[in-house]
């Protein structure tokens, strides 16, 4: 499977012009090293948008989605370092999803990403779910590597300690597209995914991402 482990933290927010290169600087220099240096983390993605909304965004996979309700996360969590208190609560449009990755298909992963935001009508979770099944298959998409479906876990998603607020829908999907660039990902969002009257009644948002760095536990040293 393209994405490695079964569970996914998807983090995504904006943050003010001025304290932008502070925000940069914890991310790149503490934040993410903190995290993915955490038991059943296995990596980390961070990105920033080409077109989209909030501007930055980071995907964190762990070996099972429990990992992100257990004592070493939650211990994080509750002991923040000064900087990450200082700089989360500057969080603007803030979404937190804990999720499980339902769908993965491919092979590899891209130097870009598509994300379109679902958010399934009661009712119509498995018929979205066996469409999206037949439809996250890259084959035959020039410039696509992989694509994906991962979907929230409500009772773990939402606010967490330390960030001032945190929306979600409770039962909110993320479909993934990894991509050589950003114009093949958005492509694919038009073409297989805005034409379709279920993705449309079901679609919160989409954007493009490019990748700015990765991270896995194997890069830290012990």
């Amino acid at each position: 499977m393209p994405i490695a482990g079964k569970g996914m933290l998807l983090t995504s927010m904006d943050i003010d012009a001025a304290d932008e290169a502070d925000f940069n600087r914890w991310y790149d220099r503490e934040h993410l090293e903190e995290r993915v240096a955490i038991e059943g983390f296995i990596e980390a993605r961070r990105y920033v948008a080409e077109k989209g909304s909030p501007k930055y965004l980071c995907l964190y996979s762990t070996e099972t989605i429990d990992v992100l309700n257990s004592p070493a996360y939650k211990a994080r969590l509750a002991n923040p370092t000064e900087w990450s208190k200082q700089t989360m609560a500057r969080f603007q449009n803030m979404i937190r999803a804990v999720a499980r990755i339902t769908t993965s298909r491919g092979n590899g992963r891209g130097a870009a990403l598509g994300i379109i935001r679902l958010r399934p009508a009661t009712g119509s979770e498995e018929n979205l779910r066996t469409f999206l099944r037949d439809a996250l298959d890259p084959q035959d998409l020039d410039g696509v590597i992989s694509m994906h479906l991962i979907e929230n876990d409500a009772a773990l998603s939402g606010p967490a300690a330390g960030i001032p607020s945190a929306a979600t829908g409770s039962s909110d999907w993320f479909v993934l597209i990894d991509a050589t660039d950003a114009d093949a990902a958005s492509a694919t969002i038009s073409a297989r995914f805005d034409t379709t009257d279920l993705l449309k009644s079901s679609t919160v948002s989409s954007g493009t991402y490019r990748l700015m760095w990765d991270l896995s536990q194997s890069d830290i040293p012990h």
